[in-house]
């Protein structure tokens, strides 16, 4: 383990925690409110501790897979504890538990809240929750990577633990160059989007703060009733649009850039991901027609509703929680399968999902006929054993995960739905569940304990597992490999 280099990224990555601290500090002091005081008092603090910790450069800055992984976990940790500040030091939220549960949702762009009035928090405040979203929408590690030069020399490791999905592939030849281009089309998408909503009547501070929760597809809304606020069919419209736009791989819209449509065309994955849009918005909106009356208002209400839920952002404009039982069924199930990977949401990932389906397939002819040769394709490429056996991983700690979350949250005595679906949906960094913590509800009745284990769920969901377990392996903390 490279401790001195480790030491030196966190101390970077604390920095660029502290001059983003300063941006809702301003927003409290444009809009004349008094927690701009503990924007800037928490910015210096990490400002100092950044300096102390990488004043100097280590001479090795070399950095492994696992010193990757640690951090990355480590970062996500760390600016949640320190993100938090704000809100208990303030009194916004007077419980330092709440407060890092708000915060752990913002930046894995989970979207669960424990606030029941979310209108009546300051300005800054409810800017600095969304933007969270839009920062840990692409990833603290690739964010930071993108404004400060952090050494090429193995960089790549560290967007390798952070970036959503079974593989991540250098765009161009270096890490930060990679990082500069997924921001800067993460950026243009953003800016389009906030337009966009301000020609739909929203003001510049709405529409700003749910581009960053839609770019981020978190969720978080300043307004208690969500988009369901404005009760626009445009604005739906236009949410709708840009949440599945935020949910496919950002490699295709590079491959876009560079006129390689081919590459965007043979993308399985970007195909069945729309496949499973269209089947559950037709599905959906049969489903619930005669609560709406008309095709066409069941329809903007279902895309909706499907949009939010497959890209883990978390808004809404309708109660799908007093929806029939099957069109719940479907949402549960959206959760679990997600975005695409490379994506700015959460769950599964389609990708593994046709991975999984095409090796059960393979199983099945090799069964049949065992001495033919088969191997599994994604794009008319050949899959390596080591990714499909990363799918297998993957799942099973899901599962077990899960379990156990589930397990450890019914000592709270909520029934099976409200505690199953709690889990589910930080652990896909979805937001909304159902009964209890459905669309109209939040999490705040739950115990101190169980929104820990939420939000270990919502890092662990959002890194993909397995940087967070590392930190518990004692052989990560061997200097040697």
């Amino acid at each position: 383990m490279n401790y001195k280099m480790m030491n030196y990224l966190m101390g970077k990555m604390l920095g660029v925690e502290g001059l983003l601290l300063f941006v809702p500090g301003l927003v409290s002091v444009i809009y004349r409110e008094e927690t701009w005081y503990y924007f800037f008092l928490v910015a210096g603090a990490l400002l100092v501790l950044s300096l102390i910790m990488s004043h100097r450069r280590p001479e090795d800055t070399a950095i492994y897979s696992k010193e990757g992984f640690v951090i990355v976990a480590l970062a996500w940790i760390l600016w949640s504890l320190f993100g938090a500040l704000p809100f208990y030091l303030s009194g916004t939220i007077p419980s330092y538990v709440d407060a890092y549960f708000e915060t752990v949702s913002g930046f894995t762009t989970t979207g669960s809240t424990i606030l029941n009035e979310i209108e009546g928090l300051p300005r800054g405040m409810n800017f600095w929750r969304c933007f969270t979203h839009w920062v840990g929408g692409m990833g603290v590690l690739v964010f930071v990577m993108a404004i400060v030069p952090l050494g090429e020399k193995r960089s790549m490791f560290l967007m390798r633990a952070e970036v959503p999905g079974p593989t991540c592939e250098k765009l161009v030849p270096k890490a930060r160059s990679t990082a500069k281009i997924l921001y800067g089309m993460y950026l243009a998408l953003s800016v389009l989007e906030a337009l966009l909503l301000l020609a739909g009547g929203m003001s510049l501070y709405d529409a700003v703060v749910h581009t960053f929760s839609t770019a981020g597809t978190g969720g978080f809304s300043n307004r208690n009733a969500s988009i369901g606020f404005y009760d626009s069919a445009y604005i739906d419209g236009v949410i709708t649009v840009f949440m599945l736009l935020f949910g496919i791989n950002f490699n295709l819209y590079f491959f876009l850039i560079l006129k390689q449509f081919k590459e965007v065309v043979r993308s399985e994955e970007l195909r069945v991901y729309l496949g499973v849009v269209a089947g559950a918005i037709a599905l959906i909106t049969l489903n619930i027609l005669k609560i709406y009356g008309t095709p066409l208002k069941a329809f903007r209400y279902a895309s909706f509703q499907v949009a939010s839920v497959i890209t883990t952002t978390g808004f809404a404009t309708a109660d799908f929680d007093v929806w029939p039982e099957f069109s719940k069924c479907i949402f549960l199930l959206l959760m679990i399968v997600g975005a695409c990977a490379g994506s700015t949401g959460g769950g599964m990932k389609v990708s593994r999902i046709i991975l999984l389906c095409k090796t059960i397939s393979k199983e099945i002819r090799q069964t049949l006929h065992p001495k033919s040769v088969n191997i599994v394709k994604l794009d008319g490429k050949r899959v390596p054993d080591e990714s499909i056996h990363g799918v297998y991983v993957y799942i099973i700690c899901y599962i077990l995960i899960l379990a156990g979350s589930v397990l450890l949250v019914s000592v709270d005595n909520f029934d099976f739905a409200t505690t199953f679906s709690s889990v589910l949906t930080t652990l896909n960094n979805v937001g909304p569940g159902i009964n209890l913590v459905g669309p109209t509800q939040n999490f705040h009745q739950f115990s101190a304990f169980s929104k820990v284990v939420f939000s270990f769920d919502m890092l662990i969901g959002r890194l993909e597992i397995l940087p967070i377990m590392m930190l518990f392996a004692p052989k990560t903390w061997r200097k040697r490999f």
